[in-house]
């Protein structure tokens, strides 16, 4: 990195959209305002009149609907899918891929929860990586102040490799070990991320003002940053051993999300796998026509998840 010649690598040409980045302006000073997340989870948002608004509905009138059903074991089954549809709906619109509104989630989703059953069967993490992705982009272009996406992975991620950022942690609030479902089913354990629920201390790291934080990003060490943080013969790793193949992580493959197509590139961190990192490629231009797709003024394009 070379702080004073570019905000980013050496070599300019890796750097496909580095004219319209928002990181030139920051080295320059004209801006330093912070992106705001007004979503930062599922049960913070905004109070407005009515429920639906185009193609939208409100999360804040969702939540106090299913607020007031009560699920029994005498609950007819339509009831029990109807309110599983909506919890769905929450979670997709209001962690897994929240956008920038504060308080709407997309209807679009819905198609895809028609089969409750067979919703389990779509590759739910690409779509989220696909989002995230492109909230990302979007919010590094000059002008924007707003963000979108499943922030809570990007924080998580920096946690897990960032040194200077990374909290003390207390004991996790959530069983890590594997839990009963019911009679049959077993969750074998909770999610790499539950371990950060827990008391965080900040007395050997840093918590403060943005400005700082990019400094210290900037003066980073090379022994400052974890590549391998995910121990592959940890309990958490090692219960799913069976659920996914691991050389799926290093596949050069498009994420696709509706019209959001992103591409997976894992030779860029070679590292985080134990592997040495060798030159990358110059950028496909092929990736740059497929991030540019959108929804807009396509509304009667059956989009495929």
């Amino acid at each position: 990195m070379d702080r004073r010649a570019v905000y980013g690598s050496r070599d300019g040409t890796v750097l496909s959209q580095q004219s319209q980045h928002r990181s030139d302006e920051i080295l320059d000073g004209d801006i330093d305002e912070v992106l705001q997340a007004k979503r930062a989870d599922v049960y913070r948002f905004r109070t407005r009149r009515g429920s639906v608004e185009g193609s939208r509905l409100q999360v804040k009138a969702t939540i106090h609907h299913i607020s007031r059903v009560h699920i029994t074991p005498d609950t007819p089954h339509l009831i029990v899918v109807q309110y599983a549809r909506a919890v769905a709906l929450l979670l997709l619109g209001g962690t897994m891929c929240p956008d920038s509104s504060g308080n709407l989630v997309s209807l679009l989703y819905l198609a895809k929860l028609e089969d409750i059953v067979a919703a389990q069967n779509y590759s739910w993490g690409s779509a989220v990586l696909a989002f995230l992705y492109r909230e990302l982009c979007n919010a590094s272009e000059k002008g924007k102040a707003a963000i979108g996406g499943p922030l809570q992975l990007v924080q998580i991620w920096a946690w897990s490799r960032i040194i200077p950022l990374c909290p003390e942690l207390g004991a996790p609030r959530v069983h890590m070990g594997p839990h009963q479902i019911d009679n049959n089913r077993v969750l074998l354990g909770a999610p790499y991320g539950a371990m950060w629920n827990c008391e965080h201390t900040f007395t050997r790291t840093v918590r403060t003002t943005v400005r700082v934080i990019r400094d210290i990003l900037d003066e980073m060490q090379y022994d400052q940053f974890i590549w391998q943080p995910y121990a592959m013969e940890s309990n958490v790793i090692m219960a799913y051993a069976g659920d996914f193949n691991p050389q799926l992580w290093r596949s050069i493959c498009p994420l696709i999300f509706y019209a959001i197509v992103e591409m997976h590139h894992p030779e860029w961190v070679l590292r985080q796998f134990g592997i040495m990192q060798n030159i990358p490629d110059q950028p496909d231009t092929r990736d740059m026509s497929l991030h540019k797709i959108t929804r807009s003024n396509r509304t009667g394009i059956d989009w495929v998840l």
